[in-house]
C-alpha cells in the first residue's frame, strides 16, 4: 500500500475508535507502524515522504541484480537472497532484516509473489551438549554449466544442541563405504563423536529395526563395533524424533542448493564448506537464536574424543576433474599433476592404497601421471616437483641441450636461436613444445623435419610440429602406394558398318520442282 494512503487509512480507523492492535491487524502492519504514523501531523508526514523519495539505500547498488534473482526464482527466500549478496561481496555491511525488507518492498512493487509450503511440527527438547548428532541422506537436481541436469546425493550431519552442521555431495548415489568415510570426515570436522547418532531406516546403514534389536548391513555393523557408536534409528512417519537433521535438509536445498549452477564436484563441495562458514554455521539459527558456530566452541568440549584416528582408504576408483594450475581436489588439499595435463573437463583417476598413497591415473590411457603421499591436514598443496617448470636450467643450457638431440647441434642451436628472437617472452613454452614433439620420434624423423623448416625458413614450434605430421604422412603415403590405375580402353563401336556411312548427307531438292507439282492445286 502506498505510504501517504495508508497515513491517511491508519487515522480514519483510529476516529472510527479502533485500537492500534486492531489497526495493525486489518491493514497487516507492525503495531509500531501504527504509533509512529500517528504520531506525525501531514505536513511533518509530507517532509518525511520527499526525503524517503531521494534518499540512497544500501541495496540500491544491488537492485537489479536482486531483482533478476526474484523474476527467475519467484520462490526465493530473503535469507538466501542475503546469502547470496554475501557470496558476491563478503564486504558488504548490511543486515538481514534490511534485505528481507529490501525484498519485500521489492516483492511488493513488482508485484513477484512467493509460496510459502507448511509443515507441521512438534517441539522437542534439546539434548545436553554433546549426547547427539542426527544425519540423513538428500538429493537435487540442479543445472550444470552444460545446460544439462544432473542428479546430485548429499549426506548432512547436525548436532542436536548447537545445531553444528557438516555435509559432502557426491554425482552418484552413496555406498556404504561411503557413509563410513564421511562419518570419519563429520568427527574430524567436530572434532570429537557425539554420544548418540540418530538415523532414518536407510538400507545402506539399517537391515532392519526388528522390534529395536537393530539389524545393520554387515560393513556399517564392523564400523560402529570399531568406534563404539551407540546408535537410534527413528520409526517410520516419526519426522518430529529427526526434525533437526530434517530442517537441516531442507535449509540444505533451499538456501545452498536451489538455483545454484553445478560446474564439477571438487568446486561443489568447496563451495558447500565456504557455506557452512558463512549461512550454516555462521548466521544466527532460527529457533535457538544464536549462531551454531559460537555455541559450538563449547560443546565440542562435550564430545568423545577421537582416540584412534581411523585413516579411511576408498579403494575404488573415483574421478576428479583437473583444476586450471594442474592441481586435483581431495579431501579439501591440492595434489599436482604434470604441467599441460589440464584441459577443459579434463578427468582423471584416484586410487588411495593401504599403504596412504594417492595415486593419480589419466581416464584415457590408464597411466600412472602422478604418484603422492596422502595428505591429513587441509588446504595443503603437495606438490611433485618433476610437476613444476625446470628454473634452474637458464633458456641458453635448455637450447644447447635441446640442440644436443640433433645429428647436427651447430644447425639446430642456430635454428632454436632464431625460434628465441622470434618468440623471446615464450621461449620456453616453444622450445618444451619441440622437445615433446621429438621425444616421439625417430633420429631420421626428427632431422629431416630440421632440415625442411631451414629450407623453408619456418622458425616456430607449431611450425616444426606441422612439418613432423605432414613428413609422417608422407612416409605412410610411401610405405602403402597407391595401387596403378587401370588401362583405358577406347570405345568400340556398335554398329561395325562403315564410317563413311555415318558422316553421308541426305540429298536436297530444287524448290521449283515442288512449285510444278502444286500447280492447279486450290488451298
Amino acid at each position: 500500500m502506498d505510504k501517504w494512503l495508508m497515513y491517511m487509512e491508519i487515522h480514519q480507523l483510529r476516529k472510527k475508535g479502533f485500537s492500534i492492535s486492531k489497526i495493525a491487524r486489518k491493514l497487516d502492519i507492525a503495531r509500531n507502524t501504527v504509533y509512529t504514523y500517528l504520531q506525525r501531523d501531514p505536513e511533518d508526514m509530507t517532509e518525511w515522504l520527499a526525503s524517503i523519495r531521494t534518499r540512497s539505500r544500501k541495496l540500491d547498488p544491488h537492485k537489479e541484480l536482486i531483482l533478476t534473482w526474484l523474476k527467475y526464482h519467484p520462490d526465493m527466500s530473503a535469507a538466501q537472497v542475503f546469502d547470496w549478496l554475501k557470496e558476491k561481496d563478503n564486504r558488504l555491511m548490511v543486515g538481514e532484516s534490511t534485505v528481507r525488507g529490501y525484498v519485500k518492498e521489492l516483492r511488493e512493487i513488482y508485484h513477484i509473489e512467493r509460496t510459502h509450503p507448511t509443515r507441521s511440527y512438534q517441539a522437542v527438547q534439546d539434548p545436553p551438549m554433546g549426547e547427539q548428532a542426527q544425519i540423513d541422506f538428500g538429493q537435487t537436481k540442479q543445472k550444470a554449466s552444460n545446460g544439462k541436469e544432473v542428479k546430485l546425493y548429499f549426506i548432512s550431519f547436525v548436532l542436536s544442541n548447537s545445531r553444528y552442521k557438516y555435509m559432502e555431495w557426491l554425482d552418484r548415489p552413496f555406498t556404504t563405504r561411503d557413509v563410513i568415510r564421511t562419518h570419519e570426515n563429520a568427527f574430524e570436522y567436530f572434532g570429537g563423536i557425539p554420544n548418540e547418532l540418530v538415523y532414518d531406516q536407510d538400507s545402506l546403514i539399517v537391515v532392519s529395526e526388528n522390534s529395536g534389536d537393530l539389524i545393520l548391513t554387515s560393513e556399517f555393523q564392523g564400523y560402529r563395533q570399531e568406534r563404539d557408536l551407540n546408535l537410534r534409528v527413528c520409526r517410520k512417519a516419526d519426522p518430529e524424533s529427526k526434525g533437526k537433521i530434517e530442517n537441516t535438509v531442507k535449509f540444505i536445498k533451499k538456501n545452498f542448493a536451489k538455483h545454484r549452477v553445478f560446474h564439477n564436484l571438487d568446486q561443489w563441495n568447496e563451495q558447500c564448506l565456504e557455506w557452512l562458514d558463512r549461512t550454516g554455521n555462521g548466521k544466527i539459527h532460527n529457533t535457538t537464536k544464536k549462531r551454531p558456530a559460537e555455541v559450538f566452541i563449547e560443546e565440542k568440549q562435550h564430545l568423545r574424543p577421537i582416540t584412534n584416528k581411523k585413516t579411511f582408504h576408498n579403494k575404488m576408483s573415483i574421478t576428479r576433474t583437473v583444476r586450471k594450475d594442474n592441481t586435483i581436489l581431495y579431501q579439501s588439499n591440492r595434489y599436482s599433476v604434470p604441467l599441460g595435463t589440464y584441459k577443459k573437463d579434463k578427468m582423471v583417476y584416484l586410487i588411495i592404497t593401504d599403504d596412504g598413497r594417492l595415486v593419480i591415473h589419466d581416464k584415457a590411457e590408464r597411466n600412472v601421471i602422478a604418484d603422492h603421499r596422502l595428505e591429513t591436514g587441509k588446504g595443503k598443496l603437495v606438490q611433485d616437483r618433476n610437476h613444476t617448470r625446470d628454473r634452474s636450467r637458464g633458456i641458453p643450457e635448455y637450447i644447447s641441450h635441446l640442440a644436443a638431440k640433433f645429428n647436427n647441434p651447430d644447425q639446430a642451436n642456430d635454428y632454436l636461436e632464431n625460434i628465441y628472437h622470434g618468440y623471446p617472452r615464450y621461449i620456453r613454452d616453444q622450445l618444451q613444445l619441440i622437445r615433446r614433439t621429438i621425444e616421439e620420434l625417430d633420429e631420421d624423423l626428427m632431422n629431416q623435419a630440421m632440415e625442411e623448416c631451414i629450407k623453408k625458413k619456418l622458425y616456430s614450434a607449431n611450425d616444426f610440429s606441422d612439418v613432423v605430421e605432414y613428413l609422417k604422412r608422407q612416409r605412410l603415403l610411401n610405405t602403402n602406394p597407391k595401387p596403378p590405375s587401370p588401362a583405358v580402353h577406347p570405345i568400340k563401336s556398335l554398329n561395325d558398318a562403315d564410317e563413311s556411312i555415318l558422316l553421308a548427307k541426305p540429298s536436297v531438292r530444287d524448290p521449283k520442282e515442288y512449285e510444278e507439282l502444286f500447280k492447279g492445286v486450290v488451298i
